[in-house]
This record gives C-alpha cells, structure tokens and sequence, in this order.
C-alpha cells in the first residue's frame, strides 16, 4: 500500500519535470493508476480485516478523489492540445 501511495505523487512529480505535455499524460495515468491500486488494496485490507469501518472508507473515498484530480487534471491538459 505505501510503495502504492508513494508511486501516485512520484509519478505526477516525474511527469511535471518531462519536457513534452505527451510525457506529462502519460505519467498521470500512471499515477491514476497507482491510484486505483491503492483503493483496491484498501477494499482487500477491509475485507481481511486489516481496517474497519470509518477508517477504511475514508482512505477508499480519498483514493476515488485523488483520482478524479487526476482525471481532471488530464481532462485539462487534453483540451489545450
């Protein structure tokens, strides 16, 4: 999960430094993806027993909000090509 949670900032981090806005997407959806690793992870942990209740949704509802930044962001960069 943390190696998950690392790889979303560090993927948007390494795309903003890449000089082309191709290799800026292409490290969002990346990120994206990270992202959406994350949340399932988090649903396995709940599942097994790892997390409970409060603590688990809130983490899974902040993946879900993580993730549409994201895709806004991408939305964004799309529409100035």
């Amino acid at each position: 999960m943390t190696r998950a949670a690392v790889s979303i900032a560090s993927n948007s981090a390494e795309g903003t430094e890449r000089e082309s806005r191709s290799a800026f997407r292409r490290f969002l959806h990346i990120a994206k993806g990270s992202a959406a690793e994350l949340r399932t992870q988090v649903y396995i942990a709940q599942r097994l027993g790892v997390f409970s209740g409060s603590p688990a949704s809130e983490l899974a509802t902040e993946c879900k909000e993580i993730s549409a930044m994201l895709h806004g962001l991408l939305q964004s960069l799309k529409l100035k090509s």
